[in-house]
């Protein structure tokens, strides 16, 4: 039976990427700060604070190495040029770019050959006003995957990020984004989690084998708006 990692698993997008996965059989090992109302018998959690490096550092001396890796651990804080807070940026820039480097540093090496590692971008990785520091750590994301995917790619491991735009998730009414409220994307509806989590399905599958070193985009359109 095949096994995951999965961060973020509390709400949103890293909760129903962990139920998309259960439904497919995979045996899921979840990492979040609060605890997920995700009950079944192949399902396993661990309180883990993504921000807090030393804690993500000690769980990954502890954790095996998985068939399939996602990070979908993150949150937003916004604020523009004038009124941004130097603590919002390093508070991101340990969630979202330096949590899954301490983990995957300790677990890829004993990733067994064709595994997966998927991180969950953002449509905003390309810029958005008022968005700049979220924007920065998630298109970190870019390079390191690309990077890891040319490292991993002999022993055929595959590396991807998948960028939603707006989703429908716990994010879009987290007070920290409320001067930039979300749009909605030209399709009519924000992006559903489940449909990110399909995605992730196929990238970490059968036939996502040839997929790596890629960003692909689920957005509702957004980005045809520039």
């Amino acid at each position: 039976m095949p096994s995951a990692l999965v961060t973020g698993v509390s709400s949103g997008i890293g909760e129903a990427i962990t139920t998309a996965l259960l439904d497919a059989g995979y045996d899921v090992a979840g990492l979040s700060r609060r605890a997920p109302s995700i009950s079944h018998d192949r399902f396993s959690w661990r309180s883990t604070d993504l921000g807090d490096l030393a804690q993500v550092q000690e769980v990954a001396a502890e954790l095996e190495a998985p068939d399939l890796f996602v990070h979908a651990a993150g949150y937003m804080a916004t604020g523009a040029l004038g009124e941004l807070n130097a603590e919002d940026l390093a508070g991101m820039h340990a969630v979202h770019v330096q949590a899954p480097m301490v983990l995957l540093n300790s677990l890829a090496p004993k990733m067994g050959d064709g595994s997966r590692i998927i991180l969950i971008g953002s449509r905003t990785m390309s810029g958005v006003a008022g968005k700049s520091q979220y924007a920065a750590t998630k298109s970190a994301l870019a390079g390191l995957s690309r990077s890891w995917a040319m490292e991993l790619a002999p022993r055929g491991i595959t590396c991807n990020v998948v960028a939603p735009g707006p989703t429908r998730t716990p994010m879009m009414v987290d007070p920290r984004r409320a001067g930039v409220p979300p749009v909605t994307p030209p399709l009519g509806a924000l992006v559903d989690p489940a449909d990110v989590a399909a995605l992730v399905l196929f990238l970490g599958g059968e036939h996502g084998k040839s997929v790596t070193g890629q960003v692909l985009t689920i957005c509702g359109g957004a980005s045809l708006k520039g």
